[in-house]
């Protein structure tokens, strides 16, 4: 967005000239509902004579004052900035503003409850956005301390990064909070949540033997519904696992953890002041991988606190040095200190999986990733640099040994506490504790990008005794890197109704060929499992010998992890159109009803309707959707009741509903006259069937507006905003396009939730008629929003149910006619062709 950005070198060229000492920040939120008062007081060294800027978005500047010498705002702010000539060494800022309340989870976003009228606040910086809410040097490796003074409504509770003080009284229903100062850190990681929450508090006792006051926070109207008390638990468990593997005692005051409305991503690791998406409260019945995933995120926020807030990347291009680690740090918690011992199934199942998806588009690129400016970090927030970076690092552990690298990254900790590092100074620590050089591993690992397919070449006498065994590694053409992998090879043979491991090696591979004459002599088994136990980060293909083993008896292997890796080597041959969609399709419902991870189901599941909406031959695509969703609810029907999986069913067949017959069954279960045992149709589960039926055209706006009365709650918007955009009529269609195109004041979430109902596959070919006015919009939506809203709309609103010809095309002669458009928009809509292109091979493979 044009005035906002800020590049790499513009970064390095103003850390050279300026380092900042502190922040005294006042903010008054009692200016109403559009603006807030901020006033900020930056004290700083700096290159004498020199000229540098300061970082702010406002509505209004009304003082700046530079060492007692007044600036005129009218000429010196412009296009997000304040220019500042003739520094001194030492220097004194006060910069005055009114600044904006934001809808769009960027900044300070405020939120008025539906059920109550109550106004609630919360921050959210990363990437650029606390200049949003005061005067500051926005890059990451100008740390400070922070001093927050906070004016709002005495009612109200106020949270920081420092430990809430007693406010003080200041005359009709107004208080003052003065926070002490925060330990060195870095803008996007200061935190400002106010409103009227409801909390509750308990404690712990660190390693350092300090007792480390730990708080949750919460609407009123939806505090009955959060389970603090089992979030302190596993909070409390990763804290003792994670102090003693990092050797590193907890290094800030307290531990609040904020779950906040309108809430753009799972959570942020703000420095003792988490904030959290209010889809962690379950005020329905959820999945197991739901609640699994919330454990996984509570774990790599807390994670967050040594790598991100105590150590910080000098620059975005390190952002894996966060991203990456509390990926892994977080699984690896999750699966030895919770009682979520199948995390790295879920890992697999989920992480992986998006990181192979992202490794394969046109925008894919190095874990540590080049980052020339704002606008780039925006979009690498992406499965490489979180899920493949995640794995990566799973297998450098077992490659220099865990209790190595956990020695290294505690040395990591105790070296560059409180400050700045790029990758070169983890490794270096890693090299000490294990004694390998990763130089080599480090350039084919996180300096290229590209994902390895691995296979086996295997060779059999007469009596079916393996006379050889080499496993085969290619790379592909744009990303040729041959790497070096850690990773097990596993054999699995029938016993009775089980398909159990029999045999296991592990190894390192290298090289296009990697011969392995520790299996010559063994008996070939049923099915042989590259990558088994999960080490490496690569596809694997499957013997044919294999395949049809796992074709056949899937659901047989006993151990859950060998399935989940199973599943993606069967999703991997269908993308690469090695292998049709259609037998795919067969696959998962002949097997997915004796799965028993729940986030497996949950990914196979959407995998399925992906296959049935856009990769099948289009003159089986009907066939195919109906035949999904029958198979859906007899799956449905067989299921234990009350169980994770019969929830699952459920809400999958009310997502591929696709005739008269089953849209009726829709209407049955959430009216009550079809039930099944143990199945409860809550709110949500209501929503998702009404849902369901607007796209079937089985109910009206009026019917959507009826269930909103019912339920005016923040969740209930979003189900009716889905809901109403997913009406197959023109009409309808239409106002939904321009209630998010041509309207600019949606909120986040309703704007993520209407683009959800407006694509959905049943009204496919109402689509077509908004291709033209989806590209003529590109531009100006980018110009015109922020950040946030802009991607929603840009992704949400592409229509990729359509998966033809006609749409590859014009997403093509879009990106041809705008060379010139800003990189991070032309990767947003490259992404969006890569993915039709991929379904139309994938098509004409089905075809064959």
């Amino acid at each position: 967005m044009p005035g906002e950005n800020l590049t790499r070198i513009e970064a390095q060229e103003r850390r050279a000239i300026v380092d900042t000492q502190s922040y005294e920040v006042a903010l008054d939120l009692t200016k109403g509902a559009e603006v807030f008062g901020s006033r900020a007081v930056i004290r700083f060294t700096a290159t004498e004579g020199a000229s540098t800027f300061i970082d702010l978005i406002a509505r209004e500047v009304r003082e700046i004052t530079l060492n007692g010498r007044t600036i005129d705002p009218a000429s010196a702010f412009a296009d997000s900035r304040i220019a500042l000539d003739g520094l001194a060494a030492e220097n004194e800022l006060v910069v005055d503003a009114d600044a904006l309340y934001t809808n769009t989870g960027e900044g300070l976003h405020r939120f008025v409850d539906p059920v109550d009228g109550e106004v609630y606040l919360y921050s959210q910086f990363e990437v650029p956005d606390s200049r949003r809410v005061f005067a500051v040097f926005e890059q990451p490796d100008l740390k400070a301390t922070f001093q927050f003074t906070v004016t709002a409504p005495a009612a109200w509770k106020v949270v920081s990064n420092s430990p809430t003080p007693e406010p003080t009284a200041a005359g009709d229903g107004v208080a003052t909070w003065t926070f002490e100062p925060t330990p060195r850190i870095s803008s996007y990681i200061t935190a400002l949540v106010a409103g009227p929450y409801e909390s509750t508090f308990s404690e712990l006792t660190s390693a350092s033997g300090r007792v480390v006051p730990l708080g949750v926070y919460g609407r009123k109207s939806l505090w009955q519904h959060l389970d603090a008390d089992y979030i302190f638990d596993k909070t409390r468990e990763g804290f003792a696992y994670f102090e003693e593997k990092f050797d590193f005692p907890y290094p800030f005051a307290k531990y609040d953890q904020l779950f906040v409305p309108e809430f753009n991503a799972g959570a942020m690791e703000n420095a003792g002041a988490v904030t959290f998406t209010e889809t962690y409260v379950f005020r329905s019945k959820v999945t197991d991988a739901v609640k699994e995933r919330r454990v996984v995120t509570i774990l790599h926020e807390l994670a967050h606190m040594w790598f991100g807030d105590l150590v910080t990347m000098k620059w975005w291009n390190d952002l894996w040095l966060n991203e990456s680690f509390a990926e892994w740090a977080s699984t690896i918690a999750t699966a030895e200190a919770t009682e979520w011992t199948e995390a790295w199934t879920t890992f697999n199942a989920m992480e992986k999986s998006w990181a192979y998806r992202q490794d394969q588009l046109p925008s894919t690129h190095p874990v540590v990733a080049t980052i020339n400016d704002l606008e780039d970090v925006q979009v690498n927030f992406d499965g490489i640099t979180y899920a493949k970076g995640g794995s990566v690092l799973k297998q450098l552990a077992a490659w220099v040994g865990i209790e190595e690298f956990f020695a290294g990254v505690a040395a990591y900790f105790k070296k560059h506490q409180w400050s700045n590092t790029e990758v070169g100074d983890l490794l270096a620590e890693l090299e000490v504790t294990s004694g390998r050089d990763l130089s080599t591993w480090s350039r084919k690992w996180l300096e290229t990008a590209g994902v390895n397919t691995l296979s086996p070449e295997i060779v059999t006498d007469a009596d079916g005794v393996i006379t050889r065994f080499a496993i085969v590694q290619t790379a592909p053409a744009d990303y040729p890197t041959i790497r070096p992998h850690r990773l097990g090879v596993g054999f699995y043979s029938l016993e009775g109704d089980a398909l159990g491991r029999v045999h296991h090696i592990e190894l390192d591979v290298d090289g296009d060929l990697t011969e392995v004459p520790q299996l010559k002599g063994l008996t070939r088994p049923d099915l042989v499992l590259l990558n088994d136990e999960d080490l490496a980060y690569a596809k694997i293909r499957l013997d044919e010998r294999s395949l049809k083993t796992a074709i056949d008896h899937l659901g047989q292997i006993s151990d859950p992890l060998a399935r989940s890796l199973v599943w993606g080597a069967a999703w991997d041959q269908t993308r690469d159109a090695e292998a049709s969609a259609s037998d795919y399709v067969d696959l998962v419902l002949r097997n997915i009803g004796s799965e028993t991870e729940s986030t497996t189901v949950r990914t196979t599941l959407a995998q399925l309707l992906l296959a049935a909406n856009a990769y099948v031959a289009p003159a089986k695509r009907e066939a195919t959707r109906e035949k999904v969703a029958d198979a859906l609810w007899a799956l449905a029907e067989g299921a234990d009741a009350g169980s994770d999986s019969q929830l699952q069913f459920v809400t999958a067949f009310a997502g591929a509903a696709a005739t008269a017959d089953q849209w009726a069954k829709v209407a049955s279960l959430r009216s009550g006259d079809a039930t099944f045992a143990g199945l409860e149709i809550d709110t949500d589960l209501s929503w998702q069937l009404l849902v369901s039926l607007a796209a079937g055209g089985l109910v009206t706006a009026a019917d959507v507006d009826s269930a909103l009365a019912a339920d005016n709650t923040a969740k209930g918007g979003e189900f009716a905003a889905q809901a109403r955009a997913a009406l197959p009529t023109a009409e309808a269609k239409q106002i939904a396009w321009s209630s998010l195109v041509d309207n600019a004041d949606q909120p986040n979430t309703i704007v993520r939730s209407a683009a959800a109902g407006f694509v959905h596959p049943a009204g496919r070919d109402l689509l077509a008629g908004f291709v033209d006015a989806y590209f003529a919009a590109l531009l100006p939506i980018w110009d015109s929003r922020t950040y946030q809203i802009a991607q929603y709309l840009i992704v949400g609103l592409y229509p990729a149910p359509l998966a033809d010809v006609a749409l590859r095309d014009a997403t093509r002669a879009w990106l041809e006619a705008n060379a010139d458009a800003a990189p991070a928009l032309r990767r947003l809509v490259a992404e969006n062709l890569a993915g039709v292109e991929r379904a139309l091979a994938v098509q004409e493979r089905d075809a064959q």
